[in-house]
Formats: structure tokens, C-alpha cells, sequence
């Protein structure tokens, strides 16, 4: 790998270092607001871990939650958490510190694993939309339909689709030469950031990046969008006004998952390809909001709309407030 990495390395210091390591910016042109912007990415980590944990914890110790949407929340939190603790602490050591040095090859490992999870999540949205869709259009085969073997192997499938879909990445960034700057103006080590830094042709790497993201999030939110309108026609036929709010009502946690998470996602997808004219900032902001924001969310958005889960929430708080009066007398 080093081999290929290039002969020289410019970094802030103008030191000569080992041509193995690239150096993340951070912000570019907001250097001076990095301990700022810190205070918002430490607040929305520990709100991921927090709220995460929190639904893990409450699913895995309330008998009646173990159903298939909550065992699907409960792979939306796991890969949630994986993915904060994929770029949260070199991020902060970067706002902090300014602590940018990364090895090629811790790099190429950041990039997998990011990139790979987010794979993971619109394969879990996907599954999600599916068990919105069974369980109102076809509520009595709904036991049948999502087993908990089908639960599992769809688990196992959102893994191996992020793993094998990001896999060829690294190999094709391993095949190309850094011959300039290693220095990566951005927070975490971004395919198309990495990339731009090649010399010669990376026609390969571009094209196999933008036919991934298309095969996970165009398929996927073609499919979301087809079982919704499966559904709204579902709802349509009930006849009592009633039944349609309790079925539409359902579904909504999970449309404003949707929103939290493809909105993002689009908006830097389009910006990074297409938006040659948006300042560098704003590409970099827009990123670290797809990845910051979703893993801090999701859990609320659910906590707050689904009354099973706050119920449970609210009575291991209570049980807390019991047990701290006990000990006081």
C-alpha cells in the first residue's frame, strides 16, 4: 500500500512525514469555529449513545416489545452506534486538537466502515417500510410472513449488502497513487475526498462509487416509495375514519425516520456531484449532518411517537425514582 501512496506529503506544518499517513482538515475556511462546532458534535453524540442504548435496553428487557418493528429498531440502533463510534472520537480530536494525522490504512478502514453502515441503515429502512406494509395490508399473515428466521437472514443480508458493496472500494483506492497532497480537506475520510487526491485515472473509482450509492439508496427509496403507495391504497379502502388514522398512524415514526435520514443524505449525495459552485464548508457540513444528526434522532423520533416504548421508558424512570426514595429513608 505505502508503495502506491504517493513520494511526498504537504501538511499545515510543512513537515515531511511518512507517506503512509494522509491528515484530515477538518472544516476548511471554519478552522477558527472548530472548538464551537465541537460543543453541537458532542451534544449529538452523547444524545446517539444515550438514546441508542436506551432502546436496545428497553427492547431486549420488555417481553412484549419483541416484535419484528422493534427488532428491526433495535438493528437501526446497533448500526447507529457502530457508525457514531466510527467518526465521532477522530472528530473531535480533530476539533479539539486538530489531531488529523490518519494512517492509510486506519483510513481506508474508516471509509469501509462509515460508508458500509450507511449501507446497512437504508437496507434496515427498506426492511422497516416492508413490515409497515405486511402489517397493514396483510395484517392477518403478519406472524407468518415476519418470523423471527426472517427477521434474522434479514439482518444478515443488510450486513453482507453494506460489506460487499463497499468492499471493492478500498482495493481500488489501494491501486492508485498519491503523487501530491495527502492532506484530506474533510472531517472523516470520504471515498470521492480520497479520491479527488489520486493521480492518474480514477475514472474506475468514480464510477463504481456512484453505481453503489444509486443501487442502495435509488433501489431502496423506489421501494420505500412503492410500499407507501401500497399502503395508502390499503388505508383508502377502510371504510371507518377512524381505522385509517390508527393504520396511517403507524407508519409514522418511521416516515419521519425516512425523512431524517435520506434528506441528508440526498442533499450531500447532489451537492458533492453536482454542486460545483457550493463553498467546501458547505459540502463538509452538509456530510457531517447526514452522519451526526440520523443516529441522534432515530431514537427520539421513536421514543416520543411509540407509546409502548415510552411507556417502558417512563416506568424505568419511575422504578429509579423509587429505589433513590427507599435509600433516602
Amino acid at each position: 500500500m505505502s508503495s502506491t501512496i504517493g513520494q511526498t506529503m504537504e501538511f499545515p506544518n510543512h513537515t515531511d512525514l511518512d507517506t503512509s499517513i494522509f491528515f484530515l482538515l477538518g472544516i476548511p475556511g471554519l478552522e477558527k469555529f472548530h472548538m464551537w462546532l465541537s460543543l453541537p458534535v458532542c451534544c449529538l453524540g452523547t444524545a446517539t449513545i444515550v438514546g441508542n442504548i436506551t432502546i436496545l435496553v428497553v427492547v431486549a428487557t420488555e417481553p412484549t416489545l419483541h416484535k419484528p418493528v422493534y427488532l428491526f429498531l433495535c438493528m437501526l440502533s446497533t448500526i447507529d452506534l457502530a457508525a457514531s463510534f466510527s467518526t465521532v472520537p477522530k472528530l473531535l480530536a480533530i476539533l479539539w486538537c486538530g489531531a488529523g494525522h490518519i494512517s492509510a490504512a486506519a483510513c481506508l478502514a474508516q471509509m469501509f466502515f462509515i460508508h458500509a453502515f450507511c449501507m446497512m441503515e437504508s437496507t434496515v429502512l427498506l426492511a422497516m417500510a416492508f413490515d409497515r406494509y405486511v402489517a397493514i395490508c396483510h395484517p392477518l399473515r403478519y406472524s407468518t410472513i415476519l418470523t423471527d428466521t426472517i427477521i434474522a437472514r434479514i439482518g444478515v443480508v443488510a450486513m453482507m449488502r453494506g460489506s460487499l458493496l463497499m468492499l471493492p472500494c478500498p482495493f481500488l483506492i489501494g491501486r492508485l497513487s498519491f503523487c501530491q497532497s495527502h492532506v484530506i480537506p474533510h472531517t472523516y475520510c470520504e471515498h470521492m475526498a480520497v479520491v479527488k487526491l489520486a493521480c492518474g485515472d480514477t475514472r474506475p473509482n468514480r464510477v463504481y462509487g456512484l453505481t453503489a450509492a444509486l443501487l442502495v439508496i435509488g433501489v431502496d427509496l423506489v421501494c420505500i416509495g412503492l410500499s407507501y403507495v401500497l399502503i395508502a391504497q390499503a388505508v383508502h379502502r377502510l371504510s371507518s375514519q377512524e381505522a385509517r388514522a390508527k393504520a396511517l398512524g403507524t407508519c409514522g415514526s418511521h416516515v419521519c425516520v425516512i425523512l431524517i435520514s435520506y434528506t441528508p443524505a440526498l442533499f450531500s449525495f447532489f451537492t458533492h456531484r453536482f454542486g460545483h459552485h457550493v463553498p467546501l464548508h458547505i459540502h463538509i457540513l452538509l456530510a457531517n449532518v447526514y452522519l451526526l444528526f440520523p443516529p441522534a434522532l432515530n431514537p427520539v423520533v421513536y421514543g416520543v411517537k411509540t407509546r409502548e416504548i415510552r411507556e417502558r421508558v417512563a416506568k424505568v424512570f419511575q422504578r429509579g425514582q423509587g429505589t433513590q426514595l427507599k435509600t433516602s429513608k
